[in-house]
């Protein structure tokens, strides 16, 4: 199966072209901060710098997803990968001429990050104009095992380039990523039919997001797909990216060592889940989301439940298969099940909804563990996963019964 999808033509240069442009996006996003943190020894200015990499997206995110319905994905990406380039050069330019001040990296990243939301809805929806639908959950599957295979291995690739070329030279990566990904976005052939004709005017921006609000609306499994993931992602985010790191902090001196293990473990794990998903589904449904998501939330019940060391390892391994099948789902239903002249809105709605549910559980969480203990945050995080997870299977399952009774008594 992934010999035919990597013999596509358009669907190779999508997936390299992605997966390095993945490489750069995370090496800049650590320059970012690491340059920040040098510039200004301040801790505050460097959360500062965080934010500004998220922001954007809370902002601009769906009218993102807008533009990038109505435009030519084709030539919107290329020209969004080129702007880029003398951005993000401009940085190591302004290093070596000594003129290089925190507010220009906050200026350059709030940019950098505010292409971002319109190159992601228009990048990803391209995938269903070029891959028939029975290899999507496949190029899916190799699209997402390249962005988590180039987490894992960054790390590597950072400590090389910091020992020999310093935290300025990770620009310079990012810079030759968007080149080679506008030219291998020049070398795909989309077949663009989801382009809207009608006055693409201000007022015609916002009427289009409340365009497919409405459609998201009155779609239930896309309006059920939205809730979980909204609801499973802000019970995740603080435990994974905070919660975890305090918690083998207190059980352990070297929780930093620690916690790169993890996350190499958890890395590994779902590109491992990623690969074999394909062999046994070609087909998803939100009863696969929430069962994925049942296992994500076990995981994590997991962690606090025994919240010992050796233990983590195990629980990041659950929630490495629950989470790439509630997420490859995730983005299968968005494609099947989203028209294509929405594509673009229904990809910039669902990061939007992620970043929101992140800013939010950091923001709650970050109160509440100065009452709770980590544990009983872990504990209870994953507990209400997996009860929310099981509520809308249930629900899910006795919607389908009663439409198929509805569909017998009516033809009787």
């Amino acid at each position: 199966m992934f010999r035919k999808v990597w013999r596509n033509k358009h669907t190779r240069y999508y997936l390299l072209g992605g997966g390095i442009s993945k490489l750069g996006d995370v090496l800049s996003g650590m320059a970012f901060l690491f340059l920040a943190y040098d510039v200004t020894k301040s801790n505050a200015l460097t959360t500062v710098m965080a934010i500004a990499e998220t922001m954007p997206y809370l902002l601009f995110g769906l009218i993102g997803g807008v533009v990038a319905d109505w435009a030519d994905k084709r030539k919107l990406l290329i020209i969004l990968d080129i702007v880029r380039i003398p951005l993000v050069f401009s940085v190591v330019c302004f290093y070596y001429l000594d003129l290089l001040s925190f507010y220009y990296l906050l200026i350059v990243s709030f940019l950098i990050q505010s292409i971002g939301c319109f190159f992601n809805p228009a990048h990803r929806s391209v995938l269903p104009a070029i891959t028939p639908e029975d290899y999507r959950t496949a190029v899916n599957s190799i699209n997402d095992s390249l962005s988590r295979g180039v987490k894992v291995l960054s790390p590597f690739l950072s400590v090389w380039v910091l020992n020999h070329y310093g935290a300025i030279h990770f620009f310079t990566i990012d810079t030759i990523t968007y080149a080679v990904s506008a030219w291998c976005i020049s070398r795909i052939t989309i077949n663009d039919q989801a382009s809207v004709v009608m006055n693409k005017s201000v007022n015609n921006l916002f009427r289009s997001i409340g365009e497919f609000t409405h459609w998201a609306a009155s779609h239930l499994t896309i309006r059920r797909l939205f809730l979980c993931t909204f609801i499973t992602v802000f019970f995740n985010t603080w435990v994974w990216e905070v919660g975890m790191l305090l918690a083998l902090s207190q059980l352990s001196k070297d929780s930093e060592a620690l916690y790169s293990m993890l996350q190499g473990v958890f890395g590994g794990v779902v590109i491992v889940t990623n690969i074999l998903l394909p062999f046994f589904l070609k087909r998803m449904s939100l009863l696969l989301y929430l069962f994925g998501s049942i296992i994500w939330g076990i995981g994590i019940t997991y962690y606090g439940f025994v919240f010992e060391i050796n233990h983590f390892f195990i629980g990041s391994a659950i929630v490495g298969i629950g989470l790439p099948i509630a997420g490859l789902t995730r983005i299968h239903l968005l494609q099947t099940l989203v028209p294509d002249d929405k594509m673009g809105r229904a990809f910039s709605t669902n990061a939007v909804l992620l970043y929101l549910s992140n800013t939010v559980s950091l923001a709650v969480y970050g109160f509440l563990v100065s009452f709770l203990s980590i544990r009983t945050l872990m504990l209870w995080s994953g507990m209400f996963i997996v009860c929310s997870s099981v509520i809308g299977l249930l629900v899910t399952m006795d919607s389908a019964k009663f439409r198929r009774r509805f569909t017998i008594n009516l033809f009787k």
